[in-house]
């Protein structure tokens, strides 16, 4: 099978080492071509070359979730294929690797690397559904390019505390579950929304839901990973499945504190619940409008503000080898 390897350089949790040591495992089973990111959006630039020339069969991520997630916008750039989906394998490089555990892969560079060679040679992988999110026509984000992600998207509270974690990164910082957590404290205390929210989730045939403060939307669970620990915003999420919403419409600092901890306590049974969440699932369109421009993110990748945003969930858009 001919194959590319697309390596993400700076992924924080491989070493140069370990990339070489992974890219001769794989040559050994595969006709492997690697190649080296250069550039925000070089890996959905290569996945992209590599899905039009038609010759490479396999794309590999080496990287975490922000390099799978330009990946698969690079495969899919024309859209899914019913009769020929693009296959992707994903060896987890990141801090978090949410799409890698939720697959079932191990976090560890190599032994998910044992784990693929062993999908590739049994012939095993599974077809999943991904969301799709572009600009809503009739507004000001109309023109915004559309995006595929693998795991969760978001609105509010939840992207602005990305926000600040990218912001800390660019520093320096280590992403660590105490780097989430002081953000999600300052994001709480400057958030001018959180009293009074101003997202409104609209659905065909429904009665709209406003007032949200935040509003995430989950392809699978887990939603992220605390470390080791998994967090459930949306416990019934599944590659199988439309996508989930979770929203809340108020965060005092006794109900924000209540849902921090349901989320810290949630387990794949039980998300955060209450009289100001609402859990939606198995959701193929809809759209997020806001009153005032509110962080919007995709995957974990802060994306600045915006005021809407429609949604797609994608049933079968993906092969991906496990």
């Amino acid at each position: 099978m001919r194959a590319l390897l697309v390596v993400n350089p700076a992924a924080t949790t491989t070493s140069a080492r370990v990339r070489d040591v992974i890219g001769t495992a794989l040559a050994s089973d595969l006709k492997l071509e690697v190649a080296t990111t250069e550039y925000r959006g070089h890996a959905r630039d290569l996945a992209r070359r590599a899905a039009e020339g038609g010759e490479t069969e396999l794309v590999v991520s080496l990287g975490g979730d922000g390099t799978v997630n330009e990946i698969v916008n690079g495969l899919l750039h024309h859209g899914p294929d019913p009769d020929r989906l693009p296959k992707l394998a994903v060896v987890p490089g990141g801090s978090t690797n949410v799409f890698a555990r939720a697959l079932g892969l191990p976090n560890d560079a190599v032994e998910a690397t044992g784990a693929l060679l062993d999908a590739l040679r049994a012939g095993t992988s599974k077809t999943v559904g991904l969301g799709l999110v572009s600009g809503t026509p009739g507004t000001e984000d109309e023109g915004v390019p559309a995006r595929w992600f693998t795991f969760c998207a978001g609105m509010g509270f939840d992207a602005g505390v990305i926000g600040r974690v990218e912001q800390q990164r660019e520093l320096g910082k280590r992403s660590t579950p105490a780097l989430y957590f002081r953000q999600v404290a300052r994001q709480f205390v400057a958030d001018p929304h959180r009293r009074h929210g101003t997202i409104t989730v609209r659905r065909p045939d429904e009665e709209p839901v406003s007032e949200l403060i935040t509003a995430i939307v989950c392809n699978t669970a887990p939603w992220t990973y605390l470390g080791s620990r998994p967090v459930y915003a949306s416990p019934n999420a599944s590659f199988d499945t439309g996508l989930d919403l979770l929203g809340v419409t108020r965060m005092s600092t006794l109900s924000g504190a209540r849902y921090a901890t349901q989320l810290l306590r949630s387990t794949p049974e039980r998300g955060p619940h209450g009289k100001y969440a609402l859990t939606l699932h198995d959701l193929t369109d809809f759209t997020l409008q806001s009153q005032a421009p509110l962080p919007f993110q995709v995957d974990g990748d802060h994306l600045g503000l915006r005021t809407s945003a429609t949604f797609t969930g994608v049933r079968h858009a993906l092969r991906v080898i496990v």
